[in-house]
């Protein structure tokens, strides 16, 4: 097998694993009730946690988590120590990432549903848990800030990947004296963003549900 097709393969397989909605499956499997048909409508893990209580919300992130985590190290470990022969040199960041891309682009445009999907928040911090460890740190961190004292997680989620951005511009000035902003983060950062512009509109017209806690959500 060659190089190019087994990374055909790969985003293909990566699409697929983002485009499992596990927010909806939940949502089906422990409340029999359509994730999409209350709340914001989204399949993520704060509309899960809005309709079916904190257990739920937290195992849809989880999930959406693993999907991209799961994706960023085989493409950035397992597979080029798996295939060395398919490899002349050290893996060309911008080709390694594209199964991380199509993942997240599978969790937001969904084959399952009709290409309709989630923001992709959770599933591209599953890729940066991996590949940029210390800048999502730094990120969760100021997520968590703004969350705690706005509760939208909307404002929080589009911050963050802006947030994101700086991180990993000062992290890559530190580590390596080349200051750089990854085209994936930059890709990644305006795609969140785009998915969130009805969130937008609502913050600017204070209409933007804030978050709250619940062991049982909504009935």
């Amino acid at each position: 097998m060659t190089f190019p097709l087994l990374w055909l393969i790969v985003c293909v397989a990566s699409y697929l694993l983002g485009s499992v909605p596990f927010g909806y499956l939940l949502g089906r499997l422990l409340h029999r009730k359509d994730i999409r048909s209350g709340g914001s409508g989204n399949i993520g893990a704060t509309n899960a946690l809005r309709q079916f209580g904190t257990a739920t919300g937290v195992l849809v992130l989880l999930f959406d988590l693993l999907k991209g985590f799961c994706v960023a190290w085989l493409c950035l470990r397992v597979i080029p120590a798996s295939f060395p022969a398919l490899f002349d040199g050290p893996i060309d960041l911008f080709v390694a990432l594209l199964p991380a891309l199509t993942v997240i682009l599978g969790h937001m445009y969904s084959i399952f549903l009709g290409g309709r999907g989630g923001k992709g928040v959770a599933t591209a911090a599953g890729v940066f848990i991996y590949a940029a460890p210390v800048p999502l740190f730094a990120t969760l961190i100021f997520f968590v800030l703004i969350v705690a004292l706005t509760r939208y997680v909307s404002l929080a989620s589009v911050a963050g990947v802006l947030f994101l951005c700086l991180a990993q511009f000062f992290w890559n000035w530190y580590h390596s004296g080349a200051p750089s902003i990854p085209w994936f983060t930059m890709v990644v950062a305006a795609l969140v963003i785009y998915k969130h512009q009805e969130n937008i509109l609502r913050l600017l017209e204070k209409r933007e549900n804030k978050l709250s806690f619940s062991s049982k959500g909504k009935s």
